[in-house]
Parts: structure tokens; sequence; C-alpha cells
């Protein structure tokens, strides 16, 4: 069963969600981030990455950049742009993208959950990133960005979400400027607090879609709290972290397409024989007039030069591959018989020849990345949700990079203050 909670939310007064809300803090470069907050002081972001507010060349790390962060949340309490709710309540989180809605209950989950594998994983962390959150947790003593979580979809869950919406008007409406609109309800009844988390209990499972370094990092903290108050009760705040849950059948997943730097010393005639061997290879489009987007599990398109090619992982491949969950995924039929067969491409995670694009930028970024400092690029087919709950379900782990969830979560709508 899911335990979740409701909790006293620290998020915008009235009229302020818009100008605070901003994208998680790790799509962003360091200069990137510095450009976003450039005329924008009430975005979040300013407080998610606190080195912002320091001269370029300050160490991203140091214990001010941190405090930093706390002194501007508490700025941000003092001066009215956020509120601290007197009510522990749950939140409805709707967000809306090109006219497709995916909505989700804001709450606080179980890190007891999440040792014991009911919250399940598909991804590696690395330490030095959970270590920065750990820090910034520690120094504002709240979890600001939520973990985006999926669950097997539940037509009871479906429709009491259903009811909220269609009853008070939401206390945020708002459209960003990414044409991405935002709605949120409260949930604050006792009875209807009481109904959610009766319905979650019969969620077996829940998945971690987005947000693998946060919710290791929650954890974390969590225990740090736990040895320093050995007499915890286990109802504290420090034992939950924030998370949006939504059902899967809501969630749209983008291809996360790859770019390399060279050719591993090869002609495009080399590479294109060396890839023959175990995929099926055939010219499909120019460059700049017709990229090629796979249509089909099994099918990847390659951009080197001027031409695009339609790639087929061979049927004998595939078979090998059998009903592996991690092998028969595309990224790593991708990985096993290119990447690293043919482009010397041993750890993806580590090896600085290659990059990863969302696909949320479109296929027209990998062919400027193939003229600016990339020398081929590989468009793909998305991995689905199904097989992200197949690879966690069997306790294994994904490639690097193997999912892309588009609309990201807002960071700033709702904080979670640890106490």
């Amino acid at each position: 069963m899911a335990v979740i909670r409701p909790f006293r939310c620290i998020r915008p007064t009235p009229g302020q969600a818009e100008k605070a809300a901003a994208l998680p803090y790790d799509v962003f470069s360091e200069e990137e981030a510095r450009r976003a907050v450039e005329g924008n002081p009430l975005s979040f972001l300013n407080i998610d990455r606190p080195e912002t507010q320091f001269p370029r060349g300050t160490d991203p790390y140091g214990e001010e950049v941190y405090r930093k962060g706390r002194e501007l949340l508490e700025q941000r309490l003092s001066e009215g742009i956020y509120q601290k709710d007197t009510v522990e309540a749950f939140y409805i989180y709707e967000l809306t993208m090109e006219g497709r809605s995916q909505t989700g209950l804001v709450c606080c989950s179980s890190v007891d959950d999440y040792v014991n594998g009911i919250v399940k994983k598909h991804e590696n962390t690395r330490e030095e990133k959970e270590r920065d959150r750990i820090r910034h947790v520690d120094a504002l003593n709240a979890q600001t960005g939520p973990i985006f979580l999926a669950y097997r979809a539940s037509e009871e869950i479906d429709h009491l979400v259903e009811l909220r919406k269609s009853g008070k008007p939401p206390v945020y409406d708002f459209t960003a400027e990414d044409g991405i609109r935002h709605r949120v309800w409260e949930v604050k009844s006792l009875e209807k607090v009481e109904a959610f988390r009766q319905l979650f209990e019969a969620v077996p499972a829940t998945y971690i879609a987005d947000g693998h370094h946060r919710a290791a990092s929650a954890v974390k903290v969590c225990l740090k709290r736990r040895e320093e108050n050995p007499g915890y009760t286990g109802t504290e705040p420090f034992n939950y972290f924030l998370s949006v849950l939504f059902p899967h059948d809501q969630l749209l997943i983008l291809p996360y397409n790859r770019v390399i730097r060279d050719l591993n010393g090869m002609t495009e005639e080399q590479l294109l024989k060396r890839i023959s061997e175990n995929f099926l290879a055939e010219k499909a489009g120019e460059r700049g007039s017709s990229p090629f987007q796979p249509s089909k599990k099994g099918q990847f398109g390659l951009l080197v030069g001027d031409s695009w090619y339609r790639l087929e992982i061979r049927p004998e491949i595939r078979e090998k591959a059998g009903n592996d969950p991690v092998k028969s995924l595309d990224v790593s039929l991708l990985q096993d018989y290119l990447l690293e067969p043919v482009l010397g491409i041993s750890d993806p995670r580590t090896d600085r020849r290659i990059d990863f694009v969302g696909g949320i930028r479109g296929l027209s970024e990998l062919e400027r990345r193939t003229e600016e400092d990339m020398a081929l690029a590989v468009s793909m087919y998305p991995t689905s949700i199904e097989e992200l709950f197949a690879v966690a379900d069997a306790g294994l782990l994904m490639p690097p990079k193997s999912t892309w969830f588009e609309p990201k979560l807002r960071s700033g709508l709702f904080i979670h203050e640890l106490q």
C-alpha cells in the first residue's frame, strides 16, 4: 500500500504563483539559470539555484550559497509573497500542454515506502548530485521540488479528482511563458483527505518518473534526522517527502535523443557499413528538409553528414534480447549494438563524447548540434510507461537518459517544511 499524508504547505499567496513558479533546478546549466533569473526576482529558481545570487566563479557548493537560499525563502515569507497554510491539505495539480492534460495529487509520500521498495525507482543516482540537494534541503529545512511519481490508474481516484476539480474554483490558474497551463485546487476537508488516503492504500506501488536525485536526497535527510533524533515517532514531517502522484495513462514520455562528438576514427561510409551489421539501414531524408523521427519500437533515426537514415534493429537481435525488461529497451539496443561496439562509448554516464537531448527540443536541435559541436545524432522512439513499470517491478535499472517526461512540474508552487 502507498502511504500518503496531507501537509501544511508553504506556497505563493494569491496572484504570486505565476511569478514564483519555475522549472526544476536540474534542467538548467549554471549559465542558463543565471539568464533565467535576470529580471525575475520572484522566480523560485533564485532560491533553488542560489549561486545565481553571487558573482560568476563563486563556488556553487559553498555554505554561504545554501544560506542565501534560506534567506531568500524567509524574505519571500516576510514580504507576503509566500504564505504558510495553517491546515494540512492535499492539492490537485493539473498541467495542460498543447491541449492534453495530466492531473496529479500533491501530497507527502513515506520515506519508509521508498526504503521498503513500495516507491520504486528505475535509475541510479550520482553521489555529488545527491550531496547538493541534501545540503539545500538541510539549509532551507524544506523540500522545494516535488518528486514526480506515477501509479497504475484507478477509476476511483480519477473520479474523486474530477469531483474536486468540478467544485470550487482553483486557487491558482495561470499559463506560463512556455504555454503550459497550471491549475491547482485545495483538498482540505477531513472527509476528502481521508477518502484520498484510503484510496491510495489500495495502490500497491508508486514509481519515480522524474526526480530520482531529489527523492534519494530527501530520504538521506530523513535518515540523518532520525539519527539526530533517536526518539522520533515516525510522524514528524521529515519522515515524508514532497511528491505529485499521476495516473500512468495521462503521462507523456518524449524520446531522449543522443548526439556524439566524432565517428570514432571512421569515415561515413565505414560507419554505415559497421552499423549495417546489426541494423537494417536506408536513407530516409536530408538535413534541413526531411529529418527522420522513428514511428515504432526498434526503429532509430541517424543523422550523419547531410543525410538522415532509418535504422531498424535486425530481427535476430531483437529475438536475442527477448522479454528481458532492460535488454529489450531501445536505449539498451542502441547502447549494446551501436554506441559501444561501433562508436566506442562504453559508459554513457561519464563519456564526454556523448550528450543527450530531450525530445521537447525537437529534431532541429539535433541538426543544430551536428552543425555546431557534434558529428552525428540519433533520434529515438520514446520509452513507454509500461516499459518503465516492467523495469522497476523487476528491481532493475534503466540505462541513463531513458525517459523525458513532459510537461515538467514547476518548483515553488508547493514547499514541504521539515520543522
